[in-house]
């Protein structure tokens, strides 16, 4: 199995402030791997490394076997065209119908007609079990959970071999949350991609995720499957996961 990313001893200072320290941890090829630890902790500053949007202080970062540092802004470009980002709040075009929000890089970069982007829409919203009803629609018409299934359609429009989800489910309730999670690992098994999952749900992260990694200011304290973290004897790690171990040892006994 290969690696879709590999971080290898990444750091990074930001105004003299270290944000990440000694990073390591490889992605394998088909798996879903989520990143969780407190507020503040560089969860998502490592996405950054990964997408190219910031350089290492130290360390190395590769993506697709790829040196994120050695690349040119266009070969940076070009990579992200396998890589989809769903963003925390969805981030989508206000002024753009559901059907330009999710073909919009085919709009913006190549001279494809609109009815070929709505047929490339159409499909893509299927796959987030989402109807030719909505195609029309504007986001404000839509509500929380269809707005991230509409920024979910847009990032897999590219047909992209790396999703990164960065909180997909924040901001939603439990019930519409789990929906969200099944539709993270529907895709994996549908599309064969690998996925990036950073998320401060914590039962998202345990029930969808291959493994997981910890991270605490900056630095990795563990990573595991999910049976490994929950076994994990760190005390921070212990303490960080207590919650879910509760509710799961709920939920085994109710069984």
């Amino acid at each position: 199995m290969n690696a879709v990313v590999r971080v290898q001893n990444l750091w990074k200072e930001i105004g003299g402030r270290w944000i990440l320290r000694d990073v390591s941890f490889e992605v394998m090829e088909g798996e879903i791997f989520s990143i969780i630890g407190a507020s503040g902790s560089g969860k998502t500053s490592i996405t950054k490394h990964i997408v190219g949007l910031w350089k290492p202080t130290k360390g190395k970062v590769y993506v697709f076997g790829k040196d994120m540092e050695s690349l040119s802004s266009a070969e940076i470009d070009d990579l992200r065209k396998d890589i989809g980002y769903v963003f925390q709040e969805g981030a989508l075009f206000d002024s753009l119908r559901v059907w330009e929000n999710v073909g919009f890089y085919f709009l913006e970069h190549t001279n494809m007609d609109e009815r070929s982007v709505r047929e490339i829409a159409k499909e893509k919203l299927r796959l987030v079990n989402l109807g030719e009803e909505v195609l029309n629609l504007m986001p404000s018409e839509l509500s929380g959970g269809m707005k991230k299934r509409v920024s979910i359609a847009r990032a897999i429009a590219t047909d992209p071999k790396l999703i990164i989800y960065d909180e997909p489910t924040s901001g939603l309730d439990p019930i519409t949350s789990r929906v969200i999670d099944r539709l993270i690992v529907d895709l994996r098994e549908r599309t064969k991609t690998t996925a990036i999952v950073v998320t401060h749900d914590m039962m998202s992260a345990f029930s969808i995720s291959d493994r997981i990694l910890v991270l605490r200011r900056g630095e990795v304290v563990d990573i595991g499957t999910p049976e490994e973290i929950l076994r994990s004897r760190d005390p921070f790690v212990r303490e960080f996961v207590s919650e879910v171990r509760e509710i799961l040892a709920g939920q085994n006994k109710a069984l």
